[in-house]
């Protein structure tokens, strides 16, 4: 049916954040608004609560700012990788 999207869960965007900043390295919040596909409003309010729960770090270097991944938050997308393709298996998504 046409004009119907998914919303995605708040798991698979929290996933869409901490790949684009493993990927990144060091990721700037712009390089993570445009990998995530998100709002600054709503992209902040995740990344804060990821490095609530110790997945990502804040780096504050002079006036620039970035994120990094934590080994924690590294383990996570792992297992979340794992569990996706378990649940794939049977016919059901993130």
């Amino acid at each position: 049916m046409a004009g119907t999207e998914k919303q995605r869960s708040t798991i698979r965007i929290y996933l869409d954040i901490l790949l684009a900043t493993e990927d990144e390295g060091n990721a700037k919040p712009t390089r993570i608004l445009q990998r995530a596909n998100l709002p600054h409003d709503r992209m902040m309010k995740h990344v804060s609560e990821l490095q609530k729960r110790g997945l990502l770090d804040e780096v504050n270097n002079g006036e620039s700012r970035y994120y990094t991944i934590t080994d924690k938050g590294k383990t996570f997308v792992r297992e979340l990788q794992r569990a996706e393709a378990f649940l794939s298996a049977f016919g059901v998504a993130l």
